[in-house]
């Protein structure tokens, strides 16, 4: 049978500003028919019974905060995100913890970067605790979405896009802002596997002074081509440089990259740092943290291609890794580049990848104790 909400009513969370949040009726799908899609929920195919939807206008502020059944907007083909592409989003996900309970894992770093993508494509920032609001109300509705197998988790995509119906290349003067839910299988189910990339030399992600540093729509469509490029020349993902003089690594799709120099007790850790063109990853920010913890060096700086290549043919690369929301750590095998094709080490997983997303696996699910602060108990 399905579960019904009887009535609308206004629950005890406050979006912002005063702003309540109102609770619509939600048909609850039955219990049988949500277990079989926990049972193998793949990543992104999916959704939960609710969402939420926040309004805002020009003069007003946010307001019209709800919590309501999922399904399809209705939209005016005039409105601007479809024309001029103000629109930007995150990704974080909420855990299973061993005690029964619900914890979203430092969405206190998401909602701050949301609020400095707004800002950067004119928009009005969503305050970030009406951001935790929005998160915290919609898992707590759908907290039975919550997978429970090995490595699975509620993945949460807030997003905001111009919802003011013109023509004309200014500011929207109204938003949406909505968080919606879907349940995300172990991204690896068949054990860890390292994926090849190709180098792009024709295109690049991200120029200084652009978008490269927020979230927005926008720098995701641009990066397709590349993708496709990539996937015809035999490879699994692209591996951006960058755009002055195409010599550094900067980002692998839309994953932020470490290189582990030499092995062992003498390991470095280097990723590329933080230049305006690169996304300042919470991944790559608490591996930062989480490698410094088990007595590691961590250098961020420049790295190139050059280095790359000849740190692998001499050994002083041992292993390259990607990281981000989905994969956590995502190994890197194989290179593919016109110059010239090289493999990291012998093409498996390396110790210091591994031990490293084990570790941040087991933060998240509650596994060790979270010296750091970062899970928000949600449920």
């Amino acid at each position: 049978m399905t579960d019904t909400l009887a009535d609308s009513r206004t629950s005890s969370r406050i979006f912002t500003e005063g702003v309540p949040v109102t609770v619509e009726p939600v048909t609850r799908r039955p219990a049988a028919d949500r277990e079989a899609v926990l049972a193998d929920p793949g990543f992104g195919r999916s959704f939960t019974d609710s969402m939420f939807v926040a309004r805002y206008e020009a003069g007003r502020g946010w307001h019209d905060a709800r919590l309501t059944p999922y399904g399809p907007l209705q939209v005016d083909p005039a409105t601007a995100a479809l024309h001029y592409a103000q629109s930007i989003f995150e990704g974080l996900k909420a855990y299973a913890q061993p005690d029964g309970s619900v914890a979203t894992f430092r969405p206190e770093a998401n909602a701050a970067r949301f609020a400095r993508s707004a800002r950067r494509l004119a928009m009005p920032p969503v305050p970030e605790e009406a951001f935790l609001a929005a998160v915290d109300a919609l898992v707590d509705a759908d907290r039975d979405w919550v997978p429970t197998g090995p490595d699975q988790t509620l993945y949460l995509r807030p997003y905001q896009l111009a919802s003011e119906p013109f023509l004309g290349v200014r500011p929207a003067t109204e938003y949406l802002f909505l968080v919606i839910a879907s349940p995300a299988g172990a991204y690896f189910p068949r054990g860890v596997h390292p994926v090849s990339v190709y180098l792009s030399e024709d295109y690049i992600r991200a120029a200084p002074g652009g978008t490269g540093d927020v979230k927005c729509a926008g720098n995701y469509a641009a990066s397709l081509l590349a993708q496709e490029q990539a996937i015809a020349a035999g490879c699994d993902q692209v591996v951006w440089l960058d755009a002055v003089e195409k010599r550094y690594v900067e980002e692998m799709g839309g994953m932020n990259l470490f290189f582990v120099l030499g092995s062992g007790d003498d390991a470095e850790l280097v990723t590329p740092e933080l230049t305006g063109t690169l996304l300042p990853g919470i991944t790559r920010d608490s591996l930062v943290t989480v490698a410094r913890d088990r007595g590691m060096r961590v250098t961020e700086r420049k790295f190139s291609v050059d280095e790359w290549r000849a740190g692998v043919a001499d050994g002083t690369v041992t292993e390259t890794f990607a990281c981000g929301t989905a994969a956590v750590i995502t190994p890197v095998g194989e290179v593919k580049a016109r110059t010239g094709d090289f493999t990291v080490g012998d093409g498996t997983p390396g110790p210091v990848t591994m031990g490293l997303r084990e570790h941040l696996l087991d933060i998240q699910h509650g596994r060790v104790p979270d010296t750091h602060g970062w899970l928000h108990r949600v449920a």
